[in-house]
């Protein structure tokens, strides 16, 4: 179950079993056969057994600036409520620590999709003044189960069974979920994402937010808060979309996002919420008043609400409660964020057309956009149990048992 436990003011997820939700079928090719598997994320990337004592001073010293600090009243709701999720989802056998799972260690597949999106620039682009939105998406897995002649840079890439799928791109192995849509690209080449012609009543977003930590490690390329600006979400929110955006704890951050980002859109911010991150045994991963490191980080959620049209989700979207707690525990692999899409579900209606930006993974039901939007579904971040045995392609193969 992914919703462990839900209170007043929040939920606690199990993140790892959010993942498995699309893969519990998955087709995989063996020479001109196909195999039913069961495919799942590996648990050693979410086994948190201990907190973290704290940070070095060396490394607290470089910080760029004091940490965002939470009013001593939500410091409070956060303490008190994380408890009682915790003890709830205690009383029904989670949160029961352990020791380490016998599987590999933690996943070291170098991703190389950013820099794969800096040649693709090279590629020729999208005719802007080509109005065939055909041009722009493209089936994951023909009717003979080939993905030879892709093209993830400037097309829409779908896959439309009701089986996830594994299949090899750019010579890796990937395992692609069901109904779920994606584009590999960085900003100078969004146009397919805007021309596939959908308005989304959902948008998420992870931006790869600036700092001198990441520039230290370079896990990943950053982007300057002012280019956040120059994503189109207007042409993709349907109206009284819900937008919701993870930010780090810098106040800078939060600041640009509250009175700049939002406002340059016509999103109206409705609610905060926190990410609450725990270990295994129900503790904070950080100390809750940590100088530095802080045990959650925020989400910000508005309404578009520039577009004078009417919305088929606006009869069914409902207040946004705020100062809500999202608490599960995280995942060990750096910017891995547990899906929302349980939690969001009330807001939006479970028929919601939902959209990702700065994926690094996919999600069932879901288009996804990013330089690394496949990150993650690399095969070497799954188990696999054997099923069954088929003759036939995945655009044919049977999706139930």
């Amino acid at each position: 179950m992914s919703v462990v436990a839900k209170g007043g003011r929040g939920w606690c997820l199990d993140a790892c079993s959010l993942i498995d939700q699309g893969y519990e079928k998955c087709l995989t090719r063996e020479g001109d056969n196909w195999s039913k598997v069961k495919a799942r994320f590996k648990r050693r990337c979410f086994h948190i057994i201990k907190p973290h004592c704290g940070v070095k001073p060396q490394t607290a010293a470089l910080e760029e600036n004091v940490k965002l600090e939470i009013l001593p009243k939500v410091r409070c709701v956060i303490s008190e409520e994380t408890k009682s999720l915790v003890e709830s989802a205690r009383r029904l056998g989670y949160f029961q620590g352990g020791t380490n799972p016998t599987e590999d260690p933690l996943p070291g597949h170098e991703c190389n999709l950013a820099s794969l999106c800096d040649m693709a620039k090279d590629l020729p682009g999208v005719d802007d003044d080509d109005d065939d939105q055909t041009d722009c998406a493209q089936l994951l897995v023909d009717e003979q189960g080939c993905t030879s002649h892709l093209d993830l840079f400037s097309r829409v890439t779908e896959h439309t069974s009701d089986c996830a799928t594994v299949v090899t791109l750019m010579g890796e192995e990937y395992v692609i979920p069901p109904r779920t849509a994606f584009l590999l690209s960085d900003f100078s080449r969004m146009e397919p994402l805007l021309r596939y012609g959908r308005k989304f009543d959902v948008i998420v977003m992870d931006p790869p937010w600036e700092n001198k930590s990441v520039k230290r490690s370079r896990r990943y390329s950053s982007l300057p808060s002012s280019q956040l600006k120059r994503l189109p979400l207007p042409s993709l929110a349907s109206p009284n979309c819900l937008v919701v955006t993870w930010v780090t704890n810098r106040p800078k951050h939060l600041r640009f996002v509250r009175d700049e980002l939002y406002p340059h859109w016509g999103v109206e911010i409705v609610a905060e919420w926190l990410w609450v991150k725990v270990t295994t045994e129900g503790q904070f991963v950080f100390p809750l008043d940590s100088p530095h490191k802080k045990p959650y980080e925020v989400l910000v959620l508005g309404r578009y609400s520039r577009s004078q049209e009417k919305s088929s989700t606006e009869s069914v979207s409902t207040p946004v409660e705020n100062q809500r707690l999202v608490v599960s525990v995280p995942s060990a692999l750096h910017s891995h964020k547990p899906s929302l899409s349980e939690v969001l579900k009330p807001y939006v209606g479970g028929d919601a057309s939902c959209l990702e930006l700065f994926a690094r993974s996919l999600q069932p039901g879901w288009t996804s956009w990013g330089n690394e939007v496949l990150r993650f579904q690399h095969t070497s971040y799954f188990t696999w149990t054997p099923a069954e045995k088929l003759t036939k392609s995945p655009a044919s193969a049977p999706s139930e048992d």
